[in-house]
């Protein structure tokens, strides 16, 4: 009989020939400048981008990595053990590097999640400048550093839940600090006065 205990954990264990580096030793014999394959993927993207500093496509794509806060990631990591927001930001990171042609609608949910405020602002950045080139990004976020830099707010409200969902708001972000029905206004008024020191 069978039971399958779903409370638990699952259990890996590595391969006993390659130690869990999934490559056979000839493979893993090759090595540049004295990393092997499993070596790199080990890597964050931040050593990659270091490492690689001499091969401009991938420096270049590491760049962008970096520019929207994945630093930290490894590169051989699973794309099972991301965040929502980090898949997110690696499929924006993905478009930054193809050539912009504008007119695209970008939308992001809550692509700040779990960002270092530091890396809020690099994200920010990132998508001003698909703004600029003629994209539209609509990015549903409560994080007011992302609303502050808006070029257009919709709060929705007035709480959340069953208690959400109606208009509350609009306008540009100093507009929607006005409104007394907003519960956004408040947080949004500090963090724009906040901008301006």
């Amino acid at each position: 009989m069978f039971v399958e205990l779903l409370f638990l954990p699952s259990v890996y264990a590595p391969c006993p020939t390659c130690q869990g580096a999934r490559y056979n030793a000839k493979t893993l014999e090759i090595k540049l400048r004295g990393q092997s394959i499993a070596d790199v993927l080990g890597m964050t993207v931040t050593a990659a981008a270091e490492f690689f500093v001499d091969n401009p496509p991938l420096c270049r794509a590491l760049q962008t990595l970096l520019q929207v806060g994945l630093g930290y990631l490894r590169l051989g990591q699973p794309a099972t053990e991301l965040s929502g927001g980090e898949a997110q930001r690696i499929k924006l990171a993905t478009e930054l590097q193809r050539a912009s042609k504008g007119k695209t609608l970008y939308v992001l949910d809550e692509p700040t999640t779990g960002l270092h405020p530091a890396d809020v602002e690099m994200l920010v950045t990132q998508l001003q400048g698909l703004v600029d080139a003629g994209n539209t990004v609509v990015v549903v976020e409560h994080e007011m550093q992302v609303v502050a830099s808006s070029d257009w707010v919709i709060d929705m409200g007035p709480g959340a839940g069953d208690e959400g969902g109606q208009v509350v708001a609009t306008g540009k972000p100093a507009d929607v600090t006005t409104v007394k029905a907003s519960r956004t206004a408040t947080y949004l008024g500090k963090h724009i006065k906040h901008e301006k020191l």
